[in-house]
């Protein structure tokens, strides 16, 4: 019977024990920084052809847009890089979007921070979702605003766009 109850009690340290490893495991995991990351643009029809959205353009929706990012997490411990390539479609308010959840070790604190994220990002037009406003006009750019807090950083681009083939004299005048 006492080999009985030592084994039992040997049992409930045990699994004591495991359950004490797994804890201190889950609190190194969550004491590295996770940064969550949305890069976000606009395409639009730049129906005059004078590189600005005037009052005859309008935001395309269904145009597939490639968002290629690089980041290196800046750490003294590390020098890795990952890079994230992706298309998107955009939304009805001529919105692409792209978020990237998670990327363990970053973090989007101030440049200041030698740990904060260092990030390049580019758009670039694939292809328009209309037979009358179907030419490149502004057809890649790269990351302008970038609004960083403690683990979200979000990077905007400049707008996209296209233009028609042939700029309507009737409405936009000469120019």
């Amino acid at each position: 019977m006492k080999k009985v109850l030592k084994l039992v009690d040997m049992e409930k340290k045990l699994i004591m024990l495991m359950l004490l490893l797994q804890l201190l495991s889950l609190g190194q995991s969550s004491s590295k920084p996770t940064a969550n990351i949305t890069v976000m643009g606009l395409v639009y029809c730049d129906f005059c052809s004078n590189n600005s959205f005037s009052k005859h353009s309008y935001f395309m929706p269904g145009v597939e847009v490639r968002i290629i990012c690089r980041f290196k997490a800046a750490s003294s411990k590390t020098r890795e890089m990952i890079t994230f390539s992706a298309n998107r479609t955009t939304n009805e308010l001529g919105l692409y979007k792209l978020d990237i959840t998670s990327v363990e070790g970053a973090s989007c604190a101030t440049e200041a921070n030698k740990d904060s994220l260092v990030a390049s990002c580019q758009a670039s037009l694939i292809g328009s979702s209309s037979d009358s406003c179907n030419v490149p006009g502004h057809k890649t750019t790269t990351d302008q605003v970038k609004s960083k807090r403690s683990n979200l950083c979000v990077y905007r681009f400049t707008a996209l766009n296209f233009r028609p083939f042939k700029k309507n004299i009737d409405l936009c005048g000469k120019q």
